[in-house]
């Protein structure tokens, strides 16, 4: 049996639905939605659903991909209008298509980040992300659940594809980044982190993150 998968929208107040209550979230509406869909097996089977990139709670985004299995009870061409009458605000389903590139193949995530300065300092913000970005090497400390002391060092430099775009006004600054998504992936917020503590002279009073587009080892778009 071929797997499916469903490209969905999470924003407004769905953005601060953690990872896992996301997965039951979905599982509870292919059931109000009479849809059925596969199970693992064993002793206690439950249903397989699969998000190979999973949000970082607080974030909101316009491409997220979650893999299931369809049995009965829609087509990939209805099941949108379905699971978009069940589903809670904040989460709209955009596509459902069979099949799927490998979760392996995922490489990269473009992510729109604004930043709101403590004054009018967006300006001094570009000038201080285009100095760190530009660097050989910048090394963060980032939590870890192998490491003894629960943090470890990373150097993020090699973890970041490409800066996009830098957009200063006022107080507010707008990137646009393009990162490494995973085996190592960078978290923007680990990137923010170490901006914070490389620059308290430009103290952020607010930050948001959106992730716009995931794509694949050679920069297309993942599906």
């Amino acid at each position: 049996m071929s797997d499916q998968r469903i490209l969905f929208v999470k924003e407004a107040t769905a953005k601060y639905i953690s990872h896992l209550d996301l997965m039951h979230t979905m599982e509870r509406a292919f059931l109000r939605a009479g849809i059925a869909i596969r199970h693992t097996a064993g002793f206690h089977p439950h249903p397989y659903v699969s998000i190979p990139l999973p949000l970082p709670l607080g974030f909101s985004s316009q491409c997220e991909i979650l893999e299931f299995g369809l049995v009965s009870g829609s087509t990939i061409q209805d099941l949108p209008e379905q699971m978009n009458q069940v589903l809670p605000l904040g989460i709209r389903i955009l596509d459902c298509y069979d099949g799927g590139l490998p979760f392996r193949k995922l490489a990269f995530v473009r992510y729109n980040i604004t930043i709101e300065f403590d004054g009018d300092l967006a300006l001094s913000g570009e000038k201080a992300f285009q100095d760190l970005t530009s660097r050989e090497s910048f090394i963060v400390e980032k939590r870890s659940k192998k490491a003894k002391s629960g943090f470890t060092q990373v150097d993020i430099i090699p973890l970041i594809q490409a800066v996009e775009s830098i957009a200063p006004k006022g107080d507010t600054l707008h990137l646009t980044l393009l990162l490494k998504a995973q085996n190592p992936g960078l978290n923007p917020e680990v990137l923010l982190q170490g901006f914070r503590k490389e620059y308290p002279m430009l103290p952020i009073l607010y930050s948001a993150y959106h992730r716009q587009e995931i794509l694949d080892e050679a920069l297309q778009i993942y599906r």
